[in-house]
């Protein structure tokens, strides 16, 4: 792998690493606190806690999807379909966000403006919890799939052509 290739998977497996660490945290912890404490306390940290999280997710979400990308255009063989596959998942927690999270997020910041919420609510409340543990998965998808590119591709030249028949023993170096 090329100087320049090598630091895109540094910067991919920062990225990528810092957007499941952050979704795994919020699935393990987050979560069963919100389900343990009453209801406008959820509603209240909620709200609170989405003004934070918003700017930082969504960098981290830019950071790991252009970054996995580019390593995608930058690597070759399987580097290129792992950090692929790495974007397209990375990508997937930001439409899942976009499209199940955040149209979720205006209700609950309504709830907690009006101190109440409607009937029903506990299944909204179920639904974004899924679409959590959603992009919780994909997040951690994309990190695994960055950490195999150390795994098995780092470790192998690009530009080393196979040996003729016989000449395998040449290959081998042994420090003397």
């Amino acid at each position: 792998m090329t100087t320049p290739t090598k630091l895109l998977h540094g910067v991919a497996l920062t990225a990528t690493g810092l957007l499941a660490g952050a979704f795994g945290y919020g699935a393990a912890n987050v979560v069963p606190t919100f389900n343990a404490v009453p209801l406008d306390v959820r509603l209240t940290f909620h709200t609170a806690m989405m003004e934070i999280n918003e700017p930082v997710m969504q960098t981290a979400m830019a950071l790991a999807i252009l970054s996995t990308f580019g390593l995608a255009i930058a690597g070759r063989g399987r580097v290129r379909w792992l950090a692929g596959g790495a974007g397209a998942l990375a990508l997937a927690s930001l439409l899942i966000t976009v499209f199940g999270n955040v149209p979720l997020h205006a209700l609950i910041r309504q709830w907690a403006a009006a101190t109440s919420a409607p009937t029903g609510h506990a299944e909204i409340l179920q639904r974004w919890e899924t679409f959590h543990t959603l992009r919780t998965l994909t997040g951690l998808a994309a990190f695994i799939l960055i950490v195999a590119i150390g795994v098995v591709g780092l470790g192998k030249p690009e530009s080393r052509r196979p040996l003729r028949p016989g000449r395998e023993a040449q290959r081998l170096s042994f420090p003397s």
